[in-house]
């Protein structure tokens, strides 16, 4: 009987910046030090509300040691898909330090609706082709209960192939203890521990807020990410 290998093997083949598996082990092994030095999953560009081309993060990313990041502009993958263009021939014009490059991950900062909180629900690791995410990626704010809910969202980015993280939980109007059960009963991944939110330089998770999220993530079996959420000229601070 002949098999036809590449039908077979293709299903199972993903881009590295969709390894889902890959990126959960990253994230079961972070810590407060972590971030920004080793991995940065909260970074914006020009493509939303941030200063830094793709190309220049990339290039600060590779310069400060990162061994892994995801660009999450608020409502399109564009920045990632330059950042990814610029990545590949950074390896094809240094084949001497592939081992050294970063991962990158698909990203993207996706606002909706929980507990009639405006929230935003980070996305990771998903196909930007898939049709679920459509009409998320399109470069604005999502409107309509039909797509801005939390549950819809949630699943929109699962549906993609990628993981689903409530983005700085103590910044909402509700409070942590309240969201953050609520998202994981609609099933959301995880949640993003290490976050400093009084923007402090040098970029360090504030205490309080992360040992409260922690513990929550903990109780119910959430992933927790770290990012400093920049929107500046530096991957070192929020702004």
């Amino acid at each position: 009987m002949t098999v036809n290998l590449a039908a077979s093997t293709s299903s199972s083949l993903k881009p590295e910046a969709q390894n889902i598996s890959g990126l959960k082990q990253v994230l079961q092994t972070i810590d407060a030090d972590s971030c920004p030095g080793s991995y940065n999953f909260h970074m914006h560009t020009v493509y939303s509300d941030g200063r830094l081309q793709p190309e220049k993060l990339m290039e600060l990313a590779i310069a400060g040691g990162l061994k892994g990041l995801a660009i999450t502009d608020h409502h399109t993958a564009k920045g990632y898909a330059q950042a990814q263009i610029w990545l590949d021939n950074w390896k094809l014009n240094n084949p001497d330090r592939i081992s050294t490059a970063p991962s990158l991950w698909t990203g993207a900062e996706i606002n909706a609706e929980l507990l009639n909180n405006d929230v935003h629900i980070l996305a990771y690791a998903f196909d930007p082709q898939h049709p679920s995410l459509t009409p998320y990626l399109r470069g604005k704010a999502t409107e309509g209960q039909a797509f801005y809910s939390a549950a819809r969202v949630i699943e929109a980015i699962q549906e993609a192939g990628g993981l689903a993280v409530l983005a700085h939980p103590c910044r909402y109007r509700s409070i942590a203890d309240q969201l953050i059960p609520e998202a994981a009963r609609l099933g959301i991944d995880g949640v993003e521990i290490y976050y400093a939110y009084t923007n402090p330089n040098p970029w360090k998770p504030s205490p309080k807020q992360t040992a409260l999220v922690k513990d929550l993530a903990q109780t119910y079996g959430l992933l927790g990410t770290c990012g400093t959420d920049s929107h500046g000229v530096s991957l070192l601070v929020r702004i």
